[in-house]
């Protein structure tokens, strides 16, 4: 056990202490653990990565933790009413697809490596910048951010829709090809 899987642990532990400060509109206390979840992510990758502690066991865990991370955070904010409900079928629709189409490619033993594409990094950085803007406007009570929110949201939308078509046009050159 390393110092970095430890670190994501915790931010696995995090994650459903976020789902009950928002849902119980502690937005504050949501927002400071967010953040804390998102430091942390940067610490672990940063500690394996300069210290050689890099692992089998933290390579999977990180994006497992990542993917907890967000996953909870739009399905809980969209239950909250605090983001719409298709954007968060959108993005856990992504994860879904991707996730079922690793394992049915292990399933038919043709298994697929998955790299993290550019609109990939683009479409989860967009995504946490969002989430973490929704949770400040509603920890601070920022209700003139409105045209942001919604330019926002527009962007995360576009980049996980282009990005599930990427990994989905991936993965079907690769099981027909």
């Amino acid at each position: 056990m390393t110092i970095p899987n430890l670190i994501t642990i915790a931010r696995l532990v995090i994650v459903p202490l976020l789902i009950v400060m928002i849902v119980q509109g502690h937005y504050d206390a949501a927002f400071v653990l967010f953040v804390a979840a998102g430091l942390s992510d940067a610490a672990d990758g940063f500690i394996a990565r300069h210290f050689d502690m890099r692992s089998e066991f933290g390579a999977y865990l990180d994006p497992v933790a990542d993917k907890a991370l967000l996953v909870s955070i739009y399905v809980t904010l969209a239950v909250a009413g605090a983001i719409p409900g298709w954007l968060a079928i959108a993005v856990v629709s992504r994860d879904a697809m991707i996730v079922g189409a690793v394992l049915l490619s292990w399933i038919m033993h043709r298994p697929v490596a998955i790299k993290p594409l550019l609109v990939s990094k683009l479409n989860t950085g967009a995504q946490i910048a969002f989430a973490a803007f929704v949770l400040a406007a509603n920890a601070f009570d920022v209700t003139v951010a409105e045209p942001v929110r919604i330019a926002m949201m527009g962007i995360v939308a576009a980049l996980t829709v282009a990005s599930a078509g990427a990994y989905l046009g991936g993965w079907l050159r690769h099981m027909t090809g």
